[in-house]
């Protein structure tokens, strides 16, 4: 283990960005975090979360495929692909980086998405433990503990201190080239930090939000549950609850033609929306209420049955905080699993 001072971070990232594109959370115009490239004069938010997820990274909201150029009747097929560059995203929290296992079972699955699989190859995750935790967190429900995050190296945030560890091949080379500006380091504030940040999340108000009343095998419990009506009636289709979300993976392929060519890229798409999964067939969704529960099913029970258990949700807040109408999956749970009317 390393560490450095909060004042000599700057030299720190100083020396990533030397080696390899360093993106890091940074208050915009409007105050809030969102990831930044990293250059001299751009400051590390301490935000908690960013506005939008690291998923961007691997999974970006729009995205070229190829490209076709006509030429009478011959199509030539151009793959817009370049190798990449290496890139390291610092300050991920642990519900973040956990969103990256739930993400990978959909796109490193045979067949593998070769986008996604090559930006994951490149990315390099240093997460930082959450030192406050906010009244909307709830990630230790799915099992994340904000003191412990994963990625490829590990920071935790004493008063005046930063302290590194690596977990990873990848994670062990960024750190040797560390050398410079961190010093050799014992765990001790490390394990007070760890204590701290476990009372904080034992007194927040999500606490004891438990998924019992959810998991595989759940289907025929929930599908029909009277409960669905009255949640989703007041939804607005917006989409922005999947727009927010670390570990919503749904996408429409779209063709534009440029007047010399055409370009084929891929969007994100939301569940949420009326046109979603429209075919010549017609909608298969056509109400609200069959749209906001495939949403919150495909969270708690379908994804749960196809992978081992685990939930398509990892407690970032988001949703809370963004939702208009203040409907988000906290109160799906509470409301189907029973809590509301206990």
């Amino acid at each position: 283990m390393r560490k450095c001072s909060l004042d000599t971070i700057n030299h720190v990232f100083a020396e990533i960005a030397a080696g390899s594109a360093l993106y890091l959370p940074a208050d915009g115009t409007d105050g809030k975090a969102v990831y930044t490239r990293w250059q001299e004069g751009v400051e590390w938010s301490r935000a908690l979360n960013t506005v939008r997820s690291p998923k961007d990274f691997f999974f970006p909201q729009t995205e070229n495929l190829m490209e076709f150029k006509t030429s009478g009747k011959n199509i030539e097929i151009i793959d817009t692909r370049d190798e990449g560059e290496d890139f390291v995203i610092f300050g991920v929290r642990a519900c973040d980086v956990k969103s990256f296992d739930i993400l990978d079972r959909v796109f490193l699955k045979e067949p593998i998405d070769s986008y996604y699989a090559s930006k994951r190859e490149h990315g390099i995750i240093i997460s930082v433990a959450c030192s406050r935790p906010s009244e909307t967190c709830f990630c230790k429900t799915f099992g994340i503990n904000p003191a412990e995050p994963a990625g490829d190296i590990s920071v935790w945030q004493s008063e005046n201190e930063l302290f590194w560890q690596a977990n990873t091949e990848k994670g062990e080379a960024v750190l040797n080239r560390l050398t410079s500006v961190t010093e050799e380091a014992d765990d001790s504030a490390v394990v007070a930090e760890k204590e701290k940040i476990g009372k904080i999340m034992d007194k927040l108000p999500l606490a004891g939000l438990k998924t019992d009343a959810f998991g595989a095998g759940k289907t025929m419990d929930l599908f029909e549950s009277p409960y669905w009506d009255s949640l989703s009636e007041a939804c607005l289709g917006c989409g922005t609850c999947t727009f927010v979300c670390p570990t919503c993976q749904c996408y429409d392929i779209k063709d534009f033609d440029t007047g010399s060519g055409v370009v084929r890229f891929r969007c994100w798409d939301s569940c949420m929306y009326s046109d979603f999964t429209r075919m010549s067939a017609g909608q298969p969704r056509l109400t609200q209420r069959e749209r906001f529960r495939q949403r919150f099913m495909h969270k708690l029970v379908y994804y749960p049955e196809n992978n081992d258990g685990m939930f398509s949700c990892v407690g970032c807040g988001r949703c809370l905080a963004k939702c208009p109408i203040s409907m988000n999956i906290v109160k799906v749970m509470k409301t189907i699993g029973g809590k509301e009317h206990e």
